[in-house]
């Protein structure tokens, strides 16, 4: 099937040990177009893009991070950065470019973000003053993500005029500051759903993960590496969310934003991919999209019924809009990923986005995606809303699967005669005895009478080595008429067709054709006459003559008549048939070789057993 979205993950180290992203020294971690791919996950680092996660030390301290308060001491920060500004500038007065220290990275960035998270616009602009190129990308990192947590007008000038500045600085990296904080604005759109808690969040997150990467192929450990990396990038914007909530006088859950609030949200970015400009080029833009698109696969399982179209979700539309207008081309690779892995408010989502930029997604196709995992809900969202109409494949694919939820579903739906007689041909082939149990009475009579032959033959061709299914047809009298059940048997065990498997050919030589009656009528006379000479000439002990009747007929028949019990069905096969009808005729029942169906037979018979010897057939 058609790869979806994919995930890159190639960091090996992150801080994680508190709730704000780390210090300003960094290692990179990759969202881009490696050589190596588990389907839903790109193992591989690239070299499209660099999305980076810091390695270092908290920008908020244990202290304040316990209390459950997000501000910093302004005077600590303060005079730090008046003792750290004069070590700088007499470092810079060598005339050298600024290359800070490691250690000297760390201090920065943790005083930076503490005013970033104290909305001091002003000490935060006068930090940058003090770095170098990398710590101003990091400080472009830091500041971005701030943006989804924006509630005034206030802070919103703050933010954007500090941007601007760090940008005007020397800030370069546009590339992973958009799809970090694309990454970030989806978690927080997906933990306002009010089902979930932020400790919920975690648990449903590494669950899903799980889930998901068991679905796909590929070496375990890769996917074990794949998995502990994207939990790791998760759990990050998960402790940032956290700490953002606990800024907002919110305990492990996340606020859900006004309108008003999302639009300066919103705002801000938008002014970040202004100033960025032609820097950020379509591929950005489409891993962005990609990125943003991600996290969403693994909460959807949580969301609220039409969490979509609710005011939790217009951030990341809004996103996922602007990275469109931008470049991005990938929503159709997400929105088959999506629809595989049952994301079916993401689907919907994507769904709206292709219809308000008139774009195509392969509906039909999607849905071949969320049937063959048995995503019921995302099939509903993709037919109702997504009018897809293609039934007839997943249909098909599930009657061979046997998976029975999705193909009640599609009949439930309202599908087409041939669909139906082509569902139950393909259930029939794998010997989905259940599933084609389901669909023979849904199919029109007139329609199996005029494809019986071309049923049973394409039935053994793929049968793949079992025949149980075209016997749960023969038996169960597929065509309503047992003499027109028994004649095409007999037709196709009769044929030169060279398009008749062999298999199948033997098969009803064997056990259906007319051929296999008279074998059976003979078999059950060459055991009367058995039967006789043990009358005449056994040697036992016991007198079998001195028996009841009823059960010298037990001793003679019983066997026949369990094998005639357990086959079940409306139908015997020609064989066992045979062999009844002789027997019956043994008893003095007469001529009965025009009594087709295994019911009066067997009547005929049980009336001659011990009662107790009896019980109900299940025939007819």
């Amino acid at each position: 099937m058609e790869k979806g979205s994919e995930f890159v993950v190639g960091s090996e180290n992150m801080h994680l040990e508190e709730p704000w992203f780390t210090g300003m020294d960094t290692e990179e971690t990759e969202m881009g177009q490696p050589n190596s791919e588990i389907q839903g996950f790109r193992l591989e680092k690239g070299e499209a893009s660099n999305m980076v996660f810091s390695t270092e030390a908290p920008l908020v301290t244990k202290e304040s991070s316990t209390s459950g308060s997000c501000s910093c001491s302004l005077k600590k920060i303060k005079s730090t950065v008046a003792a750290k500004g004069s070590e700088f500038c007499q470092k810079d007065k060598s005339g050298h470019d600024k290359k800070l220290s490691r250690q000297y990275r760390i201090e920065l960035g943790q005083l930076f973000q503490g005013a970033v998270s104290s909305h001091d616009w002003e000490l935060a602009e006068s930090l940058i003053l003090s770095a170098d190129p990398q710590t101003l990308n990091d400080a472009l990192c830091v500041t971005l993500d701030a943006i989804w947590f924006l509630s005034t007008q206030q802070e919103l000038y703050g933010i954007t005029d500090l941007i601007k500045k760090i940008i005007a600085n020397g800030a370069y990296d546009f590339t992973r500051a958009a799809l970090r904080t694309s990454f970030l604005a989806s978690c927080v759109s997906a933990c306002q759903s009010r089902t979930m808690s932020l400790a919920d969040t975690v648990t449903v997150m590494a669950q899903r993960l799980h889930e998901r990467l068991q679905e796909c192929h590929g070496d375990e450990v890769l996917k074990a590496e794949a998995g502990a990396k994207v939990q790791k990038f998760t759990e990050w914007a998960l402790k940032c969310i956290g700490s953002h909530s606990r800024c907002q006088g919110s305990n492990d859950r996340v606020n859900h934003c006004s309108a008003i609030e999302i639009q300066l949200q919103l705002t801000a970015f938008k002014t970040f991919l202004d100033l960025a400009g032609n820097q950020l080029t379509g591929k950005d833009f489409t891993e962005a999209f990609d990125a943003a698109c991600f996290p969403l696969t693994l909460f959807s399982s949580s969301f609220d019924a039409g969490w979509a179209s609710g005011i939790s979700a217009t951030v990341i539309q809004g996103l996922l809009d602007m990275l469109v207008e931008g470049g991005a081309d990938n929503v159709n690779q997400c929105f088959l990923e999506a629809s595989r892995f049952g994301s079916t408010e993401l689907v919907r989502i994507l769904l709206q986005i292709a219809q308000r930029n008139s774009l195509d997604v392969d509906v039909d196709l999607a849905l071949g995606f969320a049937s063959h995992y048995c995503k019921i809900g995302t099939m509903e969202c993709l037919v109702e809303e997504g009018n897809a109409m293609a039934f007839l494949g997943p249909l098909m694919r599930a009657a061979e699967r046997g998976c029975m939820q999705v193909v009640q579903w599609f009949v439930k739906r309202g599908c087409r005669d041939m669909e139906l007689c082509l569902a139950l041909t393909a259930a029939t082939s794998s010997s989905q005895v259940g599933v084609a149990a389901y669909l023979l009475p849904h199919v029109p009579k007139h329609v199996l009478t005029a494809l019986s032959i071309e049923i049973l033959k394409a039935a053994g061709e793929r049968s793949g080595g079992s025949l149980d299914g075209v016997a749960f047809l023969l038996h169960s009298d597929f065509l309503g008429d047992a003499a027109a059940t028994y004649a095409v048997a007999d037709s196709i065990a009769k044929s030169d067709d060279e398009a008749v498997a062999p298999e199948l050919r033997a098969f009803v030589q064997e056990h259906w054709s007319e051929a296999a009656f008279l074998d059976g009528l003979k078999q059950g006379q060459e055991h009367y006459m058995k039967l006789m000479r043990i009358l005449k000439r056994g040697e036992s002990p016991i007198c079998l003559r001195d028996l009841p009747a009823p059960l010298r007929v037990g001793i003679a028949y019983m066997p026949l008549y369990r094998e005639c019990v357990e086959v079940g069905g409306r139908l015997l096969s020609q064989r066992l048939r045979g062999q009844l009808v002789e027997a019956v005729r043994m008893l003095g029942g007469g001529s009965l070789e025009e009594v087709s169906q295994g019911r009066e037979l067997l009547a005929t018979l049980e009336h001659h057993l011990p009662p107790f010897l009896v019980r109900a057939p299940s025939v007819g």
